[in-house]
């Protein structure tokens, strides 16, 4: 073997095969981070949903002790305050009808979740939109 051969031998990846590589590498992260965002959003759409089934129970409570629901005023007197990692990233609502006594719990998407649905929740357990439950 010549000495040129010899030190073609020893090296290391040519640049075709690097560019392969990163190529390969970049399709994949193209195909993975929108799948992991939307993983995100789905995760802390689910953390929002079990604080609405939360606020429907003390509702339910509430009803029992004092023959009324609770709007959101009420709801905060009594102690009520969202987990921070549900506040910062959904604002909520309460709103009461009288009679016949029912509620309407909304979460509304803010800061990261910004692109997420509306969430709503209602005293007859009717869940908006349907297909995000």
């Amino acid at each position: 073997m010549t000495q040129h051969s010899q030190a073609r031998a020893r090296g290391g990846f040519t640049l075709i095969e690097v560019m392969i590589t990163v190529a390969i590498v970049a399709i994949l992260a193209s195909i993975a981070l929108p799948s992991y965002r939307q993983y995100i959003v789905r995760s802390k759409r689910s953390a929002a949903q079990a604080q609405m089934m939360d606020i429907a129970n003390r509702q339910q409570q509430f009803l029992i002790a004092n023959r009324g629901y609770a709007d959101k005023t009420a709801l905060t007197a009594s102690g009520y305050a969202l987990p921070a990692e549900v506040a910062s990233n959904y604002g909520y609502d309460v709103t009461v009808a009288t009679s016949p006594p029912a509620f309407t719990i909304t979460f509304s998407p803010i800061n990261s979740q910004q692109g997420d649905v509306e969430l709503g929740l209602t005293s007859e357990g009717v869940k908006t939109p349907a297909g995000k439950w």
